[in-house]
């Protein structure tokens, strides 16, 4: 075990979570995931995509404390709170996506046993990603991960 996995272990401990943040490379958005939500509240973990790094840190900060609070997330509703007024539509992700997006929760649960919500947004003018307004770049921007990956459409 190296510094950066104490530190996330420390951070779990103190914390609840530790947020992974991957950066924007290429053509791919960046995201950020939570690892320990569902170790320490029960609930699951969480990632949000297509957000610069401050604002993806605090919905996954704000879904940890509201989790811890007892507030329960329902895949296909949506909730206020996390950016201004806009609403969140919460979504089951796929186990297909875990290997791409979920490196450091694999380590941390050995394997994938463990469940993970994706915080969707709507762009500025309140498209949904899956409406048909949606431009190819917003979809591109912020996948949706309910569905089996293209590349890999089983489970771990």
């Amino acid at each position: 075990m190296d510094e950066s996995d104490r530190r996330l272990l420390e951070n779990i401990e103190k914390f609840g979570c530790q947020v992974m943040h991957i950066s924007e490379e290429d053509e791919l958005p960046p995201f950020a995931y939570s690892v320990g939500i569902q170790k320490t509240s029960g609930a699951p973990e969480v990632v949000v995509i297509g957000l610069k790094r401050d604002m993806a840190h605090f919905v996954v900060n704000e879904y940890n404390k509201r989790v811890r609070a007892g507030e329960k997330f329902t895949p296909g509703s949506r909730y206020s709170g996390f950016i201004g007024d806009f609403e969140m539509e919460v979504a089951t992700v796929h186990q297909s996506h875990y290997k791409e997006y979920f490196g450091y929760s694999l380590w941390f649960y050995e394997g994938p046993h463990f469940d993970v919500v994706q915080l969707v947004f709507p762009n500025t003018s309140g498209v949904w990603p899956w409406e048909s307004e949606a431009t190819d770049w917003f979809r591109a921007w912020q996948p949706i991960l309910s569905k089996p990956s293209d590349d890999e459409p089983s489970a771990l």
